[in-house]
């Protein structure tokens, strides 16, 4: 049976507090949902899908949403960043085309639609038809429903993070300019974030291709300033999928993170560590696409993206190291700030 699906509340005004209410108390419980529920103004939303095909030379994010600006200003919108031309594209749709699930995570987005297990995008040169299989979603628990744990219940916070699917397999199609292409050796992963506006100072990264592992992998890691208070603190969320089991670094554990830039390379280092694990990721960025970055709501920041970046992995349980490796067909993001996170 198809999920019940409702124009956003922006839209309908017979949609009352109270529903609105309820709508966005059941949604926190389970974070791939749609989290807006009668949000108006200085509000962004959205999703984040990366398939990977390496035997086919293709790498792409696909990133629906919608963006609510201060002075009123809406849309709803699908980026495509096209990782292997570095290219990047923004299409913008008038707010009443992005309809939400009420009862999962199932978004029609214009000719679009954008689910745990589906992705379709009707493009003039790109068409993607595409189920999302073996879905591995994040174990949720009463106290961390979501990778932010307790946090992800803390009102007023800058930027929600959710992960939806730490990795995926595809089956279906991608044509484009009229060319199909065989996708069934690829992988995804998709993840989403909501709220205010990013941090004005990040790093983030992600990948599903570790070398030596014959197992699904996943590694994602961002680490940023978050405000609190009229002040900041360094947030951080890591989570590895390694051979069936699945480290997790986050503020919320109790963990720790430091950040480094090797001298006279382009590369940024993050070490993770709690009381029996130390994470050691040390990223090299490549070309990228300039995506737009939400500011109180309307996506008008800037960031470049890479989905060909590579990554140095060590990690190390109790004094001795137990994986070394290099992750490819990484996913990319340092801030033009970043490099306030080496004084927290």
């Amino acid at each position: 049976m198809a999920a019940e699906r409702r124009e956003h509340p922006g839209i309908k005004s017979d949609i009352s507090g109270v529903q609105n209410f309820l709508l966005r108390r059941r949604s926190s419980f389970d974070p791939p949902r749609f989290q807006g529920w009668g949000r108006s103004r200085n509000y962004f939303e959205g999703w984040y899908f990366k398939i990977v095909v390496p035997e086919r030379g293709l790498a792409y994010a696909f990133i629906p949403g919608v963006s609510y600006g201060r002075n009123g200003d809406n849309h709803a919108f699908l980026q495509v960043l096209d990782g292997v031309a570095a290219t990047s594209a923004y299409h913008s749709y008038p707010i009443e085309s992005f309809a939400p699930a009420t009862d999962r995570f199932h978004i029609d987005l214009g000719p679009h639609q954008f689910a745990t297990d589906r992705l379709r995008v009707s493009l003039p040169d790109l068409d993607v038809d595409l189920k999302l299989e073996e879905v591995t979603p994040w174990p949720a628990r009463p106290l961390a429903p979501g990778v932010m744990g307790w946090y992800g219940f803390v009102p007023g916070m800058q930027c929600y993070h959710g992960l939806v699917s730490l990795h995926h397999r595809l089956s279906g199609m991608i044509t484009r300019n009229g060319h199909p292409v065989d996708i069934s050796s690829g992988v995804g992963y998709t993840e989403k974030d909501w709220g205010t506006g990013f941090p004005d100072a990040w790093i983030w990264t992600q990948s599903n291709h570790l070398s030596g592992t014959d197992q699904p992998a996943s590694l994602m890691a961002s680490v940023a300033s978050i405000p609190w208070l009229g002040s900041s603190f360094t947030g951080f969320l890591c989570t590895l999928l390694l051979d069936g089991q699945l480290f997790t670094f986050t503020t919320w554990t109790g963990a720790r993170v430091d950040v480094d830039f090797p001298a006279d390379t382009e590369a940024v280092r993050i070490v993770f560590r709690d009381r029996r694990h130390r994470l050691t990721l040390t990223g090299y960025p490549a070309a990228g696409g300039r995506l737009a970055s939400p500011i109180a709501g309307a996506m008008t920041g800037k960031i470049n993206e890479s989905l060909r970046a590579e990554l140095e992995v060590s990690l190390a349980t109790d004094g001795r190291e137990c994986y070394r490796g290099r992750a490819s067909w990484a996913g990319l993001e340092v801030s033009d700030n970043a490099r306030r996170l080496l004084a927290r």
